[in-house]
């Protein structure tokens, strides 16, 4: 609003309150997908799941909406918004120029950095945990959740994809609220969320006609299997003969990429225990990741005040008395502040 733009004014804001409520949907419905998770296998260790989709397909289905929703992929809701926020940078950029644009295009790259590994975090956390095999008792006897638990979650899911599907119809239902809150022109404000309505129809129908030709072909898929004989057998494990789930991916070397391009950042450690001889009987490797704010942050300034309190620990010391009478000397200290 200072920079005086029309375009970054109703983009900006109308982006920004869409992607709060996109947020409440798709966040609350990975959470959601998290806890039935955790009641249908008993574990929230990511590295301990695993072929979860043929023992919870509903949860499946519904967490893999939340995940893509939240990497702000078309056609679902997070797309939507992060869209109006891209376009309102780039358009309030090129018509302010000067100094704010140098600041609206590093909004840009961020966005772009953070979508990216927000797809990378949700392809690693639906992969790890919902394909694949078991990698312990706890998945193997894994069960999917009762309708009180699916049921909030389809709804949240479906909340996703009609907002990304009706995306012009949402983004013209903001006019009003953006009129209330930018006190511009309704013409103006019509004019710039205008605007954003025929790309988005663009990119809806590609996605309408996407999801078509995917019903398609699951229909025709099931019409040429009906009458055929369907057999399941162990994927084929690159010539071995006995695959076993220890040779998946784990969530650590799925994200390894990553890890090592942000590694003087993480400040990853590794520690490796190489196999030895013509016949090794065993070798380990182990990464740890710390938390930098609180290893290096929070951890310090808290041991510091737990250090200088610690020095008044002789107030402490047990004997009745003596607390009735610090509690005497504070009232009579504030009666005399107070007084005078």
């Amino acid at each position: 609003m200072s920079t005086g733009s029309p375009v970054l004014i109703v983009l900006g804001f109308g982006g920004g309150l869409l992607h709060v409520v996109n947020h409440a949907l798709f966040k609350g419905l990975l959470f959601l997908g998290a806890g039935a998770v955790l009641h249908g296998a008993g574990t929230r260790e990511i590295d301990h799941l695993g072929g979860l989709l043929k023992r919870m397909p509903w949860t499946a289905a519904t967490f893999l909406i939340g995940a893509v929703a939240i990497s702000g992929l078309p056609p679902l809701n997070g797309f939507v918004s992060e869209f109006l926020i891209f376009l309102g940078a780039f358009k309030g950029g090129i018509s302010a120029g000067g100094p704010i644009a140098v600041p609206l295009f590093a909004l840009v790259a961020g966005l772009a950095l953070m979508g990216g590994l927000a797809a990378a975090c949700f392809t690693k956390a639906f992969g790890i945990v919902f394909l694949g095999e078991p990698r312990s008792e706890h998945a193997s006897h894994a069960h999917e959740a009762d309708w009180t638990m699916r049921l909030p979650m389809l709804i949240l899911a479906v909340g996703c994809i009609l907002i990304g599907l009706f995306a012009p119809v949402v983004v013209g239902s903001l006019k009003a609220v953006l009129e209330n809150i930018t006190k511009l022109q309704p013409a103006t404000v019509s004019g710039n969320l205008a605007a954003t309505t025929s790309p988005l129809s663009f990119i809806v129908l590609g996605a309408a006609l996407f999801l078509a030709l995917l019903a398609v072909l699951i229909l025709l898929r099931r019409h040429l299997l009906a009458r055929r004989r369907v057999e399941a057998d162990i994927t084929w494990g690159c010539g071995y003969a006995q695959p076993t789930a220890r040779m998946q991916y784990t969530a650590s070397s799925f994200a390894q990429p990553l890890t090592d391009l942000f590694g003087p950042l993480l400040g990853t450690k590794k520690t490796i225990s190489p196999p030895h001889g013509l016949f090794p009987e065993k070798a380990a490797l182990k990464t740890t990741t710390p938390d930098i704010s609180h290893e290096q942050m929070y951890r310090p300034v808290f041991e510091r005040i737990n250090e200088w309190l610690s020095r008044l620990h002789w107030v402490q010391h047990g004997k009745v008395q003596l607390y009735v009478l610090y509690i005497a000397v504070t009232l009579i200290v504030l009666l005399v502040w107070k007084l005078r």
